[in-house]
């Protein structure tokens, strides 16, 4: 059976290779939090979600313990979504400037997104081994992905996660590939990684990662793809 993005997340839901993650996302949806305590939680992984012809992936880090694991899709229903999808909506990447649950309307243009970690984890912090488990997933979206032409890492750990799979993938990579806000790289046949801080609330709400400032990487983005359109 040929693979596809559908299949993949059909594999994403149903995994069970973590078993501190799934506790973990299985405790978090039975106790859940006061403001939510009506809400059914979704507890199990969450798959990546998008424009099946996406020219540009965003690799996040993994599901919130409130927000993807409550919702079932990554970024939604939390303040990092909010800050997200708020950008890609003023850069056309969206239909919409925020997302609260499935089905909420919301349709990626353009773009896909990916997490390099399918549970969330405690404190937000998955570790290694649990990021290489989830490698293989985030390998087939690539290469299920044929359009793509720009990959946008939020944080250090995405772009460490997206680099290692582009490893065990065999694409060579130029070296170094140092992570800073705003830096971009060169990945050949048009291909343009770009870095960004995380929209964790740790750097929305210190001002560490203003609207304005993210609003600028996405324009080199947008450049990018303009200039691959024309090329």
């Amino acid at each position: 059976m040929p693979d596809s993005l559908a299949r993949v997340g059909r594999e994403v839901i149903a995994c069970e290779r973590c078993p501190r993650l799934r506790r973990w996302c299985q405790k978090v949806a039975r106790i859940k939090v006061k403001r939510f305590r009506d809400e059914a939680y979704w507890g199990r992984p969450v798959p990546g979600f998008g424009d099946p012809r996406a020219r540009l992936l965003v690799v996040g880090l993994a599901p919130a313990a409130h927000g993807g694991n409550r919702t079932g899709r990554v970024f939604t229903g939390d303040s990092s979504g909010d800050f997200l999808f708020a950008g890609l909506h003023r850069a056309g990447f969206a239909n919409q400037p925020e997302s609260i649950r499935r089905g909420d309307g919301l349709t990626l243009r353009d773009c896909y997104i990916a997490p390099v970690a399918r549970c969330a984890p405690p404190a937000n912090k998955p570790t290694p081994v649990e990021i290489g488990r989830c490698r293989e997933y985030l390998a087939r979206e690539w290469t299920l992905l044929t359009n793509l032409r720009a990959v946008l890492v939020l944080g250090r750990i995405a772009m460490d996660g997206f680099l290692a799979m582009l490893r065990e993938t065999g694409r060579p990579l130029p070296r170094p590939l140092e992570f800073a806000h705003g830096a971009s790289h060169d990945l050949g046949d048009g291909l343009r990684l770009f870095c960004s801080y995380h929209v964790s609330q740790q750097n929305t709400f210190t001002g560490r990662l203003t609207p304005r400032s993210f609003d600028r990487v996405l324009a080199k983005v947008k450049r990018h793809l303009a200039h691959e359109a024309d090329g």
